[in-house]
């Protein structure tokens, strides 16, 4: 199983790319680095500049039907250079037109808002992105993870760093239950 984790070149939060990645791995799946440019991505560990990590696929030329999953990690940045580049935009939303699971965690639902695929979804994600997510249709909830099975789609959410072992459960559980077991 391939799935994408797609992040801006900079302002990712290391351990929401890095925890989810190593789950996925950990059930024997294929995590794919998918960045809007080439070369390397730099992660960060809140506002300090932590790892640098490999692109594999420019989201230009990738195409979601050639993944089983999307895993959306947060930070602030990252989510607002995606949502800034179009073509990050229409690769989420492909997932979701395809029926595929989906996971964002922290501010990562920014995404999501911008590629209009929150509306009549429940979801949590980092308080602040709450009126952003009202706003465009979701619900939000402040929970530790919320799974929402919205017809063909499972989307994944968690608010923050601290809700990743349950956000990395809930992911491989999710792809399982979807009938994309990563094992």
């Amino acid at each position: 199983m391939r799935i994408a984790f797609l992040v801006a070149p900079e302002g990712v939060e290391q351990k929401e790319l890095t925890e989810p990645w190593q789950a996925v791995d950990a059930a024997g799946g294929t995590p794919v680095l998918v960045s809007t440019e080439k070369g390397e991505i730099q992660a960060f560990n809140h506002l300090d500049k932590a790892d640098t990590f490999p692109v594999d696929e420019v989201v230009g030329e990738a195409d979601a039907a050639e993944f089983d999953g999307l895993v959306l990690a947060g930070g602030v940045a990252n989510p607002d250079f995606l949502r800034l580049d179009e073509k990050a935009v229409a690769f989420t939303k492909a997932f979701f037109d395809l029926g595929k699971p989906v996971a964002a965690i922290c501010h990562a639902p920014w995404t999501l808002v911008e590629a209009d695929v929150v509306r009549g979804r429940v979801l949590t994600s980092w308080p602040s992105l709450r009126t952003d997510i009202r706003n465009a249709g979701g619900e939000w909830v402040d929970e530790e993870v919320k799974v929402c099975d919205h017809g063909p789609n499972v989307l994944i959410t968690s608010r923050k760093p601290d809700d990743l072992p349950a956000f990395c459960e809930a992911l491989t559980i999710a792809f399982d239950k979807a009938g994309r077991t990563v094992r």
